[in-house]
């Protein structure tokens, strides 16, 4: 692990920056964006790679999908400048983008969906988080899986943010906040009297 830094700078080196404005500049428009490429990359590279790596390998793969580049044409670039590492890097100027872009990020909307749907829990009700495996992208983190937790929020309904089979429209489903204790997810290990809140679309859960 990683020590954590008194005073950690937003960026550790240039190259991080870059990817960083690719990023923003390029969201991945599907469910789980960003998080589902990095979920797809092999446990060895993902437990090996810093943050921005894997930004940047999330963003790589969104762009041969996408058919912005063929990988042997990334291949072809990175053979290129390691062949020739002081060779000047292309520059475009495109402010009409930067002006795009820079609106979007400063109009936000909220992501709450206005639809009539009555929600399951209410605050203080007893849950059990269902022990589902689902084969692509969710929300849903693998150590609370089938365990119990009490609602503290209700949020309105929201998007699904799971990957739905192809053909099958996005739900809109109810969302929560939902507190666990420390040692139920953690065993002795957990600190005293520690506490995790989790944010679960409703489909996550079911009644004690």
């Amino acid at each position: 692990t990683r020590p954590r830094e008194a005073s950690e700078p937003r960026f550790h080196h240039d190259w991080e920056r870059r990817v960083f404005a690719i990023g923003v500049a390029s969201p991945i428009p599907i469910p789980g964006g960003s998080r589902h490429n990095v979920e797809q990359m092999p446990p060895a590279d993902y437990l090996n790679t810093s943050y921005y790596e894997k930004w940047l390998q999330s963003r790589l793969k969104g762009f041969i999908d996408a058919g912005v580049i063929t990988a042997e044409e990334f291949e072809a670039r990175v053979a290129a400048f390691r062949d020739n590492p002081n060779a000047q890097v292309p520059s475009r100027e495109a402010p009409e983008q930067v002006e795009a872009t820079m609106t979007r990020l400063l109009s936000w909307n909220s992501p709450r969906r206005a639809v009539d749907i009555a929600p399951k829990f209410t605050v203080g009700d007893a849950v059990q988080v269902r022990n589902i495996h689902p084969p692509n992208h969710t929300r849903l983190p693998r150590y609370v899986r089938g365990k119990p937790g009490t609602v503290t929020r209700y949020y309105g309904a929201y998007d699904l943010q799971d990957t739905m089979p192809e053909g099958v429209e996005t739900p809109v489903e109810p969302m929560y906040a939902v507190r666990f204790d420390g040692r139920v997810l953690w065993g002795d290990a957990a600190d005293a009297n520690s506490v995790v809140y989790l944010d679960m679309w409703e489909s996550y859960l079911q009644s004690v």
